[in-house]
């Protein structure tokens, strides 16, 4: 009777606690749904009937418009430059939409500039997106196209987006680069394209001009008549006649945005088939276990130890993996397994407080020497076996001390960056939650080239914990202030750590790392597996061209 009563209290705390979590996640959620509605709004909805007005749909509308219904889409860089340009009146989604989607079927990506936003003007952070998604693109080998309506670079930033090599002359350099590959891309002008921003449609594949509302010129009639001392209306000088009649600039004139959309979908329609990079797929199975339950699984607070293999079990096809190396190096779990159909190799970090065979405790979500090693091999045997990767990033770094340190584990960490760097097979990477220094490199962090990087509203992107660096930042700042002189009571320490510690949490935050496309989306934990699906069809489109090679290792 003892043991069951015993049993009985443990299954409420655990319920409780399972509740907690449930509730706290979901609100993250609800959050995440509540702030991308906001950002959908663009420049806000007298800017969206304004566009009305003109008899033009908005950028939104328009890739609705475009990608096909019945199918799935993701959007990248919805949180670009949130909270980056106040004094500008801010730049939502970075005033561009960027989606992956299926037109007539075929897997696409559709890069639309917002004209709610400053008439679509140029912000650096609008270069470092448009970069992106070309990127994704010559990656994956993806038909791309451009719906056009933009004012050009936003002047009083000049500096931040013209002349460097990820600044805005790339997006050109870019078009030419995958015109040689042999990537599909097809623009249609929808509204202003002034400027250097005049060669992205015209160095596509196929442009075409919306008449009435598209125009495209070096230089706009007031600047025409200020330089050469011409006068004429911006219409005769660049608009669908001009160019689709005289210069021969662009290849088609539709006669308004549907019109034009349409016209894309009937291009997109005949192109061909497309050379396989040949992952393994078979028949899409849902998982056993319920994927809501990662609500009520993933701790609210990022200290708390969870089971990672509880995490997969409700993100794999049927539930079911196959362990690699399952009682060696236990911090970090390596499986294969199946993801919407497709063969994967998962990299997870365990959360839990593991034991070693010999007797030892290991913190989850620490890196030691033997995890190391384990993901190294791991990671090998996918490249040789042609599995996609998926990281499952919840991890605070490399094991410290004496013990790692002359076990080698600067030498282990070395070799899982190395395997990680060097592997040509495709990466996906999910930060769950913590993603601390070396620890966000060695699980395949953004420098490393993962296909697409997504965080869960749980996730954190530092070099450490806001509680540590406070910590190491007060001790810091209170050195500084005794060598003035200063004295500092335990109040006043209390407000420093406090006035740091808020200003760190803020730079840890998902939507921080999102602003700055240092991830491409911030998801609900439910789309995960679209979300990978997804990034692997894409990448089924890139035969790979090299071999696995990790060049020189101190083993």
């Amino acid at each position: 009777m003892f043991f069951f009563r015993k049993f009985v209290a443990k299954k409420k705390s655990m319920d409780i606690n399972f509740n907690k979590n449930e509730d706290h996640n979901k609100m993250l959620v609800s959050e995440l749904k509540k702030r991308l509605a906001h950002v959908k709004l663009g420049g806000g909805k007298p800017s969206i009937e304004k566009q009305h007005a003109k008899g033009k749909l908005t950028a939104r509308e328009r890739v609705d418009y475009l990608l096909d219904p019945k199918k799935p889409s993701i959007e990248i860089g919805a949180f670009a430059g949130e909270d980056m340009y106040e004094e500008q009146g801010g730049c939502p989604s970075g005033g561009v939409v960027v989606k992956m989607g299926y037109v007539k079927g075929k897997q696409c990506l559709v890069v639309a500039n917002d004209a709610t936003v400053k008439a679509g003007a140029w912000f650096p952070i609008t270069a470092k997106k448009n970069l992106r998604a070309q990127e994704i693109s010559i990656e994956n080998r993806l038909p791309i196209i451009y719906l056009v309506d933009s004012a050009g670079v936003y002047l009083p930033m000049q500096d931040e987006i013209f002349p460097d090599k990820e600044h805005f002359g790339r997006i050109f350099r870019n078009n030419a680069i995958m015109s040689s590959m042999g990537i599909t891309q097809i623009a249609a002008v929808m509204g202003s394209c002034v400027a250097g921003g005049a060669y992205l449609p015209i160095m596509s594949d196929e442009a075409m001009i919306v008449d009435k509302t598209g125009s495209i010129f070096l230089a706009g009639s007031y600047l025409v008549k200020a330089a050469i001392g011409e006068t004429i209306d911006n219409e005769t000088l660049g608009g669908a006649t001009t160019h689709c009649e005289i210069s021969g600039v662009t290849d088609y004139k539709a006669k308004d945005d549907k019109d034009a959309l349409d016209k894309i979908k009937n291009i997109i329609d005949k192109i061909g088939d497309y050379d396989k990079a040949g992952y393994n797929r078979s028949d899409a199975l849902k998982p056993k276990e319920n994927p809501e339950d990662i609500y009520g699984i993933l701790p609210k607070s990022r200290a708390d130890q969870y089971d990672m293999y509880e995490v997969i079990k409700r993100l794999v096809d049927n539930s079911e993996f196959e362990e690699y190396k399952a009682d060696y190096g236990k911090t970090i779990i390596t499986c294969y397994a199946r993801i919407d159909g497709w063969a994967v190799g998962i990299v997870a970090n365990q959360r839990k407080l593991v034991k070693t065979a010999k007797g030892e405790m290991q913190f989850g979500g620490v890196i030691y020497n033997d995890s190391a090693d384990k993901s190294t091999r791991f990671i090998a045997n996918c490249n040789q076996k042609k599995i996609p990767l998926v990281f499952l990033q919840d991890v605070t770094g490399f094991m410290v001390g004496s013990k790692s340190e002359h076990g080698g584990i600067i030498k282990d960490g070395a070799k899982m960056v190395n395997a990680v760097s060097n592997s040509v097979v495709p990466k996906f990477t999910i930060i769950l939650g913590n993603s601390y220094g070396a620890g966000n490199y060695a699980m395949c962090g953004k420098a490393y080239d993962p296909r697409l990087i997504v965080a869960w509203p749980s996730a954190e992107l530092a070099v450490m914990s806001g509680n540590s660096a406070a910590k190491v930042l007060l001790q810091i700042e209170k050195a500084s202030l005794k060598k003035k002189g200063e004295e500092i009571t335990q109040e006043k320490e209390d407000a420093m750590f406090k006035e740091i510690k808020d200003r760190y949490d803020n730079q840890v935050s998902p939507y921080y790392a999102a602003a700055r496309i240092w991830t491409d989306a911030i998801i609900d934990p439910l789309d995960t597996r679209k979300w990978i699906s997804m990034g692997i069809e894409a990448a089924n489109h890139s035969p790979i061209e090299k071999k696995f090679n990790m060049g020189v290792l101190q083993v």
